[in-house]
Parts: C-alpha cells; structure tokens; sequence
C-alpha cells in the first residue's frame, strides 16, 4: 500500500518533516522554503496581536489579518512546490532527447515561476514586520527578530530556487545569456529577491542590540 503522500496542511509536523528528510526531493527545499514563509506570517500575526493602542489607526489589526492570509497561501505554495519537485526530478530522469529538453525546460520554467510568487509574497511581508519592528509591541522584538529570519530564509531560498530553476536550462542547450534574454521577468526577480535581503538586513540590524542585549554588554 503507498504511503500517503505528507502535506504541510494534512500531516502533522513530524511526518512533514520525516518526509523532507527523505531523499525524495519532494517535500524538498522550496516547500521548505513555503514553511519558513508561512512561520514569518505566523509570528508576525502573533506579534499584531499583542500590538497597538489608541493612535495606531487600526494597522496591527491590519496586519494581523494579512499576516493569516499569508501563512495560509504559504502553506498551499509549499504543497504546491512538493508538486512541482515531482514533475522537475521526471523530466530529468528521461532519456537524453528532444523530448527530455522539452519536459526539462518546462518543468524548470514552471518551478522557477513558483518559486518566484513565494518570493514575491515574502517581500509584500516586509512592509508589515518592519512596522512592528519600530511600533509593535517591545517586548515582542526578539519575535519579530525570528520572524525576520524566516522571512529572509524564504527569500533565500526563492531567490536560489529561481536562479537554479533558470540555470537547470543550460542542459537543454541554452546559455545563461539566453534564458536572460527569454525570461527577462524571472531573471529580474533573482535580483529583486536579492535586495529584499538587504533590505531585512539592514532592519534586523537596527532592532537586534534590543533583542539580544547581551551582546552589547
């Protein structure tokens, strides 16, 4: 009888995490990548919650509600990027061909644009974490310094995932100079996921001596 296969929203965390240990390739890195997603929406819900007052014109609830959307879609990206392992490890399997090219190059296409909206949907959660980071609750700050690091986790590894993904073009025959020039979006989003990087760095950097006083001491 087949195992049934593990989901981040149908298995506990424990056969989740079994199954990513396997040498399956699904769940793999970009699912791995949609948890961290969902983890940073997690605490950045979790943080709102113990956030605001009178003049804060209502945004903790705001991102409150964001934050439970996200971790929500996050989860089904990364069941979805299981889905899409599946269809990537196929295609290199096949015998060497025109029809391996083929599945190859859509299949690496496909991945690369998946991981490209998990991307994006981390950075659209910057915004909301740096707002706590300043104006959320202080006494959260070493949450919100966790969540920071899941987040640049998930920006990681969507911008590695989007740049291997356009890479693995090179075995149908195609240079790094051509799929720039055939996937101008894909490409723009490794750099665009690169800067995000920067971007939670710079952030993280600003609030860390709060939320780890002792290296200061």
């Amino acid at each position: 009888m087949e195992e049934a296969e593990a989901t981040t929203q149908g298995s506990t965390v424990e056969d989740w995490t079994r199954a990513l240990a396997e040498s399956t390739g699904s769940p793999g890195g970009g699912a791995g990548t949609g948890l961290m997603l969902a983890v940073a929406a997690s605490l950045t819900s979790m943080v709102a919650g113990y956030s605001g007052g009178e003049d804060d014109g209502g945004k903790p609830s705001e991102i409150r509600t964001r934050a439970q959307a996200l971790r929500r879609e996050a989860l089904q990206l990364a069941d979805d990027d299981a889905s899409a392992s599946k269809a990537f490890g196929a295609a290199f399997r096949l015998e060497p061909g025109p029809e391996r090219d083929e599945a190859v190059r859509r299949a690496s296409l496909e991945a690369a644009a998946s991981s490209a909206v998990l991307g994006e949907r981390a950075i659209e959660a910057i915004d909301d974490l740096a707002w706590l980071a300043t104006k959320g609750n202080r006494s959260l700050v070493a949450d919100v310094v966790v969540a920071f690091g899941a987040l640049r986790a998930a920006v990681a590894g969507a911008r590695t995932n989007v740049s291997f993904d356009l890479g693995s073009l090179r075995s149908t025959g195609d240079s790094l100079d051509t799929v720039r020039r055939q996937q101008p979006d894909l490409w723009a989003a490794v750099q665009k996921l690169n800067g995000a990087m920067d971007r939670i760095d710079a952030v993280t950097a600003r609030i860390d001596h709060r939320a780890a006083p002792t290296d200061s001491a």
